[in-house]
């Protein structure tokens, strides 16, 4: 038996938020679809992995532009949503933790959906797109911002009602943080994420029998977050033994500063190559499956013939380790995890099967939208808007973007900052007093020659330092001060208890 929302009343709620307001004006305005996977790095076919199966993400992709270089600012479910959904960075949200909202720090900023929603459009959720806590919260409304939207949907399936018992754990009993399996007897449509397109469908028909409000549909899919639970027959596209590892750790990490390894784990020590194999076959079969979900949602997009109006962005919160640097998981600031698949399919404003190059953030997301829709946006936005890479993708832009990262614990914290250009990656930790890294992409894309004490490398480290620290004051709000975060009527505990 699965979790959802009463049909019925769901039918009935829809239909009144449907209703033009009293005294709007009919305008025809483009609707918005936007899907969000949870823990997605960029092993998808259209950015050239040689493994991964994502055929619906692919074809996505040949519909808009796809941003080769686009980037988290925070590699951590909760800091990185929070400031994707308000287009400021994590020094202006506060948020640099899960479990907290951008509420209890700045509470009346408007976000990206309730700017939306304040122009008349019906802004719906289903699933993930602030804080959950994977697979606890899945059916509840997690850390959810109450405001950004006028329909919560939260589907609970068989992986988080019945199977639990049977997922394989490192650490027997914990799923959500810990690396955890298990290739499911049941079918698509009875499992969370599957659900979820249901759900997604359901409401686009309803959404095309009215179209006199234009709709933003936020879709949030929980794979591959761990455990990485999915219908066994997309495990069977992917043979164990023919799983790649991770060769040569041990010489690539002997140039790192040990915060840029920070976000080891001891419990993978417990890795045998069986289990890496199992869990990067475990891994890649949620990308399938979650890619499946994504398809019937586009498919549903073009049957009921939204499609021509309809802008649909692709992306996932960051990225994700599945060995390299002897890494797993998220928290660090190389490529795997920083890195984020990015696609925007915008009808009439884009060039159909482009590529951008250029380095692109998430905070981004939020003035590009408002552009495209024509919604007025808060004037103290700090990310760029991408509309003239979609027009033109050999366009500049800003030319950097930054990411960050903590290391330590609530009575000591520091940060690392990484600033991207076209061509570096220069990391500081702590300003440079727990170290430094300097990649060359053109030569190094995989970031395995740390050049940042290389004495021919002294001036460009001057100078990309200098730029990073701009950059890192710029996304400071106007106080010089991260804003502290305040407990109580701003921090809804949304989480079942």
């Amino acid at each position: 038996m699965v979790a959802s929302i009463t049909i019925v009343t769901a039918a009935i709620v829809v239909q009144a938020m449907l209703a033009p307001a009293v005294g709007a004006e009919p305008a025809k305005r483009p609707n918005v679809l936007f899907i969000m996977a949870d823990d997605l790095n960029n092993s998808l076919g259209c950015y050239g992995h040689a493994i991964a199966k994502s055929p619906n993400i692919d074809r996505l992709a040949q519909r808009g532009v796809r941003f080769d270089r686009a980037y988290c600012q925070f590699p951590l479910c909760g800091p990185s949503r929070n400031s994707m959904l308000t287009g400021l960075y994590p020094n202006s949200t506060g948020i640099i933790r899960n479990a907290q909202l951008f509420r209890q720090t700045i509470p009346r900023h408007v976000s990206l959906p309730q700017a939306f929603r304040q122009q008349g459009y019906f802004a719906a959720r289903i699933g993930k797109m602030y804080h959950y806590n994977v697979p606890n919260s899945i059916g509840t409304n997690g850390h959810d911002d109450p405001g950004s939207w006028e329909l919560e949907l939260n589907p609970a399936g068989c992986d988080r009602l019945l199977e639990e018992p049977d997922i394989f754990s490192l650490r027997p009993g914990s799923f959500g943080g810990t690396l955890s399996w298990y290739a499911s007897p049941r079918g698509d449509l009875l499992h969370t994420d599957g659900l979820q397109a249901t759900d997604a469908e359901w409401v686009l028909e309803r959404c095309a029998r009215d179209r006199s409000r234009p709709f933003f549909l936020a879709v949030g899919f929980f794979r591959p977050h761990t455990p990485y639970v999915s219908p066994k027959e997309y495990f069977e596209g992917y043979p164990e033994a023919k799983m790649p590892l991770v060769k040569g750790v041990e010489e690539d990490v002997k140039d790192l500063p040990a915060d840029a390894l920070g976000s080891h784990k001891k419990e993978h020590e417990l890795l045998t190559d069986t289990l890496r194999q199992q869990a990067i076959q475990a891994y890649f079969a949620s990308v399938s499956f979650m890619d499946a979900q994504v398809g019937r949602v586009l498919n549903a997009l073009d049957r009921l013939g939204l499609a021509d109006d309809t802008i649909v962005v692709f992306t996932s919160d960051h990225g994700y380790h599945l060995g390299e640097h002897g890494l797993w998981q998220k928290m660090s600031l190389f490529e795997e995890s920083a890195r984020v698949p990015l696609v925007i399919a915008a009808p009439g404003k884009g060039k159909k099967g482009a590529v951008a190059a250029t380095p692109v953030g998430l905070v981004d997301l939020y003035p590009t939208l408002a552009e495209l829709c024509g919604v007025p946006a808060p004037e103290n936005l700090q990310g760029q808007s991408l509309v003239p890479m979609l027009q033109d993708p050999s366009a500049t832009g800003r030319g950097w973007t930054l990411s960050q990262v903590t290391r330590g614990n609530k009575q000591v914290t520091t940060f690392g900052f990484a600033l991207r250009t076209r061509r570096w990656r220069y990391t500081e930790w702590d300003e440079g007093n727990r170290g430094r890294e300097l990649y060359d992409h053109e030569a190094d894309p995989m970031e395995q020659t740390n050049l940042a004490d290389d004495p021919a490398k002294a001036d460009l480290v001057a100078d990309l330092s200098k730029q990073l620290r701009e950059a890192a004051w710029s996304t400071l709000p106007e106080s010089g001060e991260m804003p502290p975060i305040q407990e109580g009527p701003w921090a809804p505990n949304l989480t079942r208890p």
